[in-house]
């Protein structure tokens, strides 16, 4: 079963699946919305706000996602996995990702 994805920013919806990470499906569709960094939890290049839906996170740098910020639905895009169709709005700056999940803001 996958999941939609909708990034209330720019409209782009895609589809996820349960075990791979917002973040990741973006990137393996090639969509355009979430910047990517690191993609381990570690830069907070991909925060985001999740405003509807339900999902799982892993472990955040507490440098870029306080205990308040994760209650909230802010957390790191790379970390977060759907349970159910998400709608979020990106905290950071906008680009398109590039190869694999591993571009670097420009």
């Amino acid at each position: 079963m996958k999941f939609i994805v909708t990034i209330e920013d720019t409209s782009e919806r895609y589809d996820c699946a349960p075990d791979e990470s917002v973040l990741a499906g973006m990137v393996r569709l090639g969509r355009r919305g979430i910047p990517a960094g690191c993609c381990g939890g570690g830069c907070g290049v991909c925060k985001v706000e999740i405003i509807a839906g339900e999902f799982e996170t892993r472990a955040m740098s507490r440098d870029h996602v306080s205990a308040d910020d994760q209650e909230s639905g802010r957390v790191l895009a790379c970390r977060v996995y759907p349970r159910s169709d998400l709608s979020l709005r990106v905290l950071g700056k906008m680009h398109k990702t590039v190869c694999g999940g591993f571009a670097k803001p420009p």
